[in-house]
């Protein structure tokens, strides 16, 4: 064989490496032109990054794991969450090497079933997570806080999140009451450089890190907002995006009166959103949202509800100017049912970010959750984590009658899967009852699939009391993009003779 025809060969391997799934076929004689299907398969890696649960030394931190049985999967793989380094760079060298030599915090055995861990304290560390083969697809962690007193006392919650490059968090604040960090986790080897943008209700805000701020590799920063302005701000949109690197970011948002708990981001800019879950029982309820282009939007405001959509009296529309932080209090505005909030443009469609600050009690036992305007359940979007009672699932189907299929899954002590399928009406919230694993024993993981229909929208609540305080924290149900599509690709020598 001679030198040219090896290299041949070495370069046509060196391209099938690179497509991965990819096929490499021969070029079909029909002369169709059209590009082949995709393929559809599960990811085969997936990264998560949990932050700092808590600066209360009466912090009782819970993590759950959860990876859903995916068909296509092989049955190799695994999956880990560890301690992130530390928050400076010169001891980043060092951090690394303990947090190498120190047991993962969560190791999940199988898919299908959830593994738990836990944490007190105040020095609980943020965590950095990835899952490989059989473990990747659909893999989702909950960190769950229950703090008894203080600032921020009541429970919070995330999701912990995928790495990405820019973030939009419109609900945190730096009111007098107020206590909002953003907090930033760098899953890579080399360092990332985060800008931290903030607008206020009258437009962009100067802040005190015009250069950015430096992340180490493996690492975690936790940012408090009221250092990086002078003045309080009652409603404000941060905006997170990443110079080089990637990192995971959440607001830790913290008041003194009304608890508190984590504003995860709100979904990508779009002209429609839902924010789907409001309890029942909510008692007051804040929209604040915020458009990033140069153009005011002005946004048609419904409640999505058990019979319908309806329009809030008083609450009808809502102007947003560009760039400027735009807030108005819906008060009790689900009066004791279901209900989700719908976004769509009156007139001319205007990317806009939007969340909801909830609160439920009254007087001095008042407690607060968000809900940001999150993606479409899709094809699948996973919540671990469930209590046999405290858990409540929340669907809507703003535009489109659907039919959803519910799992429970196995729980994490013991028990079998249960499922049911649901129909969620065009307009309509409801609040599920979820099936139940038969022999359950420790907490469960519920999967949401879309049938037909759609699309639809989901958030899960989980509940507690303290004393007369009611604990909540709202988590949305986006997809879990653990499918992805792969291009077919054809075998074509003559780009090597190029």
């Amino acid at each position: 064989m001679n030198r040219t025809t090896l290299s041949l060969l070495a370069a046509v391997t060196a391209l099938a490496a690179v497509t991965g799934y990819a096929t490499l076929s021969a070029p079909e004689a029909s002369g169709n032109d059209s590009a082949e299907a995709a393929a559809v398969l599960p990811v085969e890696r997936t990264s998560l990054l949990c932050p700092s649960p808590s600066t209360s030394d009466l912090a009782e931190t819970a993590y759950t794991s959860f990876t859903p049985v995916t068909k296509g999967t092989g049955s190799d793989g695994e999956a880990e969450l560890r301690a992130a380094a530390g928050q400076s760079t010169e001891k980043s060298d060092k951090e690394s090497d303990k947090r190498a030599d120190e047991k993962p915090v969560l190791e999940p055995k199988e898919p299908g079933k959830p593994v738990t861990g836990d944490a007190s304290g105040a020095d609980s560390p943020a965590l950095v997570g990835t899952a490989e083969g059989k473990f990747a697809p659909g893999w989702t962690v909950q960190q769950t806080t229950e703090v008894t007193a203080g600032t921020g006392r009541g429970l919070q919650g995330v999701n912990c999140t995928a790495p990405d490059t820019e973030f939009w968090f419109p609900g945190a604040s730096t009111a007098t009451d107020r206590t909002d960090y953003v907090h930033l986790t760098n899953p890579d080897d080399s360092a990332a450089v985060v800008d931290i943008e903030l607008y206020g209700k009258d437009g962009t805000l100067e802040t005190t890190i015009p250069d950015g701020i430096t992340v180490p590799p493996h690492g975690t920063e936790p940012v408090l907002l009221s250092t990086l302005i002078d003045e309080k701000q009652t409603n404000l949109t941060v905006h997170v995006s990443v110079r080089s690197g990637r990192v995971g970011a959440a607001v830790q948002a913290l008041d003194d009166k009304l608890g508190g708990d984590w504003l995860a981001a709100s979904t990508d800019p779009a002209g429609s959103l839902v924010l789907p879950g409001i309890p029942k029982d909510a008692t007051a309820v804040r929209l604040i949202a915020f458009t990033p282009g140069g153009s005011d939007a002005d946004l048609k405001v419904q409640l999505a509800s058990p019979s319908g959509l309806i329009t809030p009296a008083g609450n009808e529309t809502l102007h947003v100017k560009s760039r400027m932080t735009s807030a108005v209090d819906l008060g009790d505005v689900t009066r004791g049912e279901a209900g989700s909030v719908v976004l769509t443009p009156t007139d001319r469609s205007v990317p806009v970010v939007a969340a909801l600050r909830v609160v439920r009690g009254k007087g001095a036992d008042q407690e607060t959750a968000f809900i940001p305007a999150t993606r479409p359940v899709g094809t699948r979007a996973t919540s671990a984590e469930n209590t046999a009672k405290g858990t409540t699932l929340s669907l809507t189907a703003p535009t489109a009658t659907a039919k959803v299929k519910v799992t429970a899954s196995a729980g994490s002590e013991g028990g079998s899967e249960a499922t049911q399928t649901y129909t969620i009406k065009k307009g309509t919230t409801q609040d599920i009852d979820l099936p139940a694993p038969s022999g359950l024993k420790g907490t469960y993981a519920v999967t949401v699939e879309t049938v037909s229909g759609g699309p639809v929208y989901g958030s899960r609540t989980l509940s507690s009391s303290q004393g007369d305080v009611p604990a909540f924290t709202v988590q949305t149900l986006p997809d879990d993009r653990g499918m992805v599509e792969v291009p077919q690709a054809e075998q074509d020598l003559s780009v090597l003779q190029k």
